[in-house]
């Protein structure tokens, strides 16, 4: 399938690239298709909307950012997208890259969960308290590094 993306131009991208967010993100919940693309830069991911070309997240895993992320949700949450086990799921959080060069952030609170299988997503909202919606990138690398 042929997309139009914000940082790419057109593209091709194969199905297995195609992800639905059937309720969509949270303050973008009309967008429903998605495409997931290699960044340039590893270990970061594009999201990008296939039905709006300025729609586009920049995705990492949380693990690399955190280790000891965990993700405590009830299994009912992620039963509609068809995810009973952990293992098939695929988690991402996005990330925020301020454009007054302020420190690059990613959101542990609202991680997104894909089904490894059927590539539907859905966004989450944890409560733990450890989790933010902004987490400092590269101090917590540092902060990691340095123990």
């Amino acid at each position: 399938m042929k997309v139009q993306t914000k940082a790419f131009g057109f593209i091709e991208a194969e199905e297995r690239q195609r992800i639905v967010f059937p309720q969509g993100l949270f303050g973008f919940e009309d967008i429903k298709e998605y495409v997931l693309l290699d960044a340039e830069r590893q270990p970061f991911y594009w999201l990008q909307s296939v039905e709006h070309e300025q729609v586009a997240f920049v995705l990492i895993s949380p693990f690399l950012v955190r280790p000891d992320y965990e993700l405590n949700i009830g299994n009912d949450e992620l039963a509609d997208i068809g995810i009973d086990s952990p293992e098939k799921a695929i988690i991402f959080t996005i990330v925020t890259i301020p454009a007054d060069g302020g420190p690059m952030t990613t959101n542990l609170q609202g991680p997104l969960a894909i089904n490894r299988d059927t590539r539907e997503g859905k966004q989450a909202i944890l409560n733990d308290p450890r989790w933010k919606t902004k987490h400092d990138i590269l101090a917590e690398i540092a902060a990691r590094t340095a123990r």
